[in-house]
């Protein structure tokens, strides 16, 4: 009997959400170097990099090859979010990239990792742009599917040159593995030759990341219904939230949906654009003031075993913060806050200055302060160095899932009562471990800051007494309607509650 040959695939990625309001761009070394991911690879090192950690691209791997196909490993980069993708950075990573499908040639399908909301100094649209180059590559027959973040900014061009396009489905994103698995099972039959038909929709209004999270309501009743809808008939829907801090013309949520039939996808889109209407209103959400924030975290550790969790969600590194403003900071100080923990602060000047020192030294200086934040100022005056670090770890819980974190020379000073966390390399503040590193064990604080917006909830809610969201000055408002739109299309709102963007 002759051997039916595996098919081979090409696989790959290039990940990078976009601020576009972000004081700093991501540059080439900023994908060299992956801050909390992987460091770009190329060939068959990318694909040991990349696994056994809670990417897409690991579970697509592992499914591929438990399925016996044939992988081709091109280029897998990321970086962490920040302003525009420089033009150089953008060509040379989408270059080699499409360079490397080309010579993988002849394919029977391709695989790409990517955001959805990449946005390039001369390019709006990041992965668009690249879906269309590999697509004519490899032409209008084989297969592309690609596997999205749940903040993807999905155009039109993302749905028109891709065949199925696979977004997470949780925020925070514990599921990313899982997404990259479910990019492999729709694959599957399109290499037997199916084909299904396409439904996109865009939301008429932005939701604030803050309040996207998928632990919570409405977000929570929305995405059991998303995965509810899949089956024969309709292979793969997607809701995604949107990256609202993006001045592009097609920023905002969506609804893919892949059907048997035009009808059947149109149907499963339209119930999901519905659900997401009615819930509207539960979009927007309550933050406090810095110093409201910690007086409240303060009251209720009176009566609590367990460490207040205070969201720093303006400066969030996971969405173009550079995870250094000094607003929580001068909060906790100013209200005296003991056993209180806050990280992780990117100073590398401050770090260095650290470790030179050394442990039990007492360091006078400047702390922070973000360049280009109205109402930020560094933090100045002495701090007691209590432990040093090479900055690499791995963080454990569940949303970097085992990712060896590369965070540069680190220190833990030390402020009155606050502890905190300072690095040479910016990474969202979503796990534990990004406390204990240095020293600090969060379980014993009564107070926790942390620089993320919701990805931390995965590993800290649990040893959480409650979670409070803060709105410190930064540059990712917690609504986007404190953004200044230029180039939104016209009609769609800013926030659940507008205005309307004209």
């Amino acid at each position: 009997m002759e051997r039916v040959p595996s098919p081979r695939i090409a696989v790959g990625g290039f990940m990078h959400e976009t601020n576009t309001f972000a004081p700093t761009k991501a540059d080439f070394a900023a994908f060299r170097h992956g801050g909390g991911w992987p460091p770009l690879s190329e060939g068959p090192a990318m694909l040991e990099a990349t696994r056994d950690v809670n990417m897409a691209i690991c579970g697509f791997v592992e499914t591929a090859e438990a399925d016996g196909w044939s992988l081709v490993p091109t280029l897998w980069c990321a970086a962490v979010p920040s302003a525009h993708v420089t033009e150089e950075a953008y060509e040379t990573i989408a270059s080699r990239l499409v360079a490397a499908i080309a010579d993988a040639l002849p394919l029977d399908g391709v695989y790409l990792d990517l955001h959805g909301a990449m946005v390039a100094e001369h390019l709006e649209d990041g992965e668009g742009e690249l879906l269309a180059r590999v697509r004519a590559i490899v032409g209008p027959d084989v297969p592309i599917v690609a596997s999205l973040d749940l903040h993807g900014n999905v155009t039109p061009a993302m749905v028109d040159h891709a065949d199925v396009l696979v977004a997470f489905r949780t925020y925070p994103h514990v599921d990313m593995a899982e997404t990259g698995r479910r990019a492999a099972v729709a694959l599957a039959p399109l290499l037997a030759g199916r084909r299904y038909q396409k439904a996109f929709r865009q939301i008429p209004f932005l939701i604030p990341i803050a309040w996207q999270s998928t632990d919570m309501e409405p977000n929570a009743s929305i995405y059991r219904t998303v995965a509810e809808l899949e089956t024969d008939r309709v292979p793969s829907v997607s809701f995604l939230c949107g990256f609202p801090a993006a001045d592009i013309h097609d920023c905002g949520p969506s609804v893919v949906a892949y059907g048997e039939t035009r009808e059947a996808a149109d149907a499963a889109a339209d119930t999901i654009v519905k659900k997401v209407s009615a819930a509207r209103l539960a979009f927007a959400g309550n933050s406090l003031d810095p110093l409201e924030a910690v007086r409240e975290a303060q009251r209720l550790a009176e009566a609590s075993t367990r460490p207040v969790v205070i969201a720093d969600t303006q400066d969030n590194p996971g969405a173009g913060g550079d995870s250094n403003t000094m607003g929580m900071l001068k909060a906790l100080v100013e209200a005296g806050a003991t056993r209180a923990a806050i990280g992780a602060i990117f100073d590398p000047a401050m770090a260095k200055a650290a470790h030179e020192a050394g442990v039990g030294a007492t360091i006078h200086g400047a702390l922070g302060g973000a360049k280009g934040v109205f109402g930020d100022a560094p933090y100045t005056g002495a701090f007691e160095v209590m432990a040093l670090s090479d900055g690499d770890f791995v963080a454990t819980g569940p949303f970097y899932g085992g990712a060896r974190m590369r965070l540069g020379p680190s220190a833990h000073l030390r402020v009155g009562g606050v502890a905190i966390v300072v690095v040479s390399s910016k990474a969202q503040m979503a796990d534990r471990e990004m406390f204990r590193f240095v020293g600090i064990e969060p379980e014993a604080q009564a107070i926790l800051v942390v620089k993320s917006s919701v990805h931390f909830r995965a590993d800290f809610a649990p040893i959480a007494e409650t979670i409070l969201v803060a709105a410190a000055p930064g540059p990712m408002p917690v609504s986007p309607a404190g953004l200044s739109f230029k180039k939104l299309r016209s009609g769609i709102d800013l926030s659940p509650t507008g205005p309307a963007f004209v």
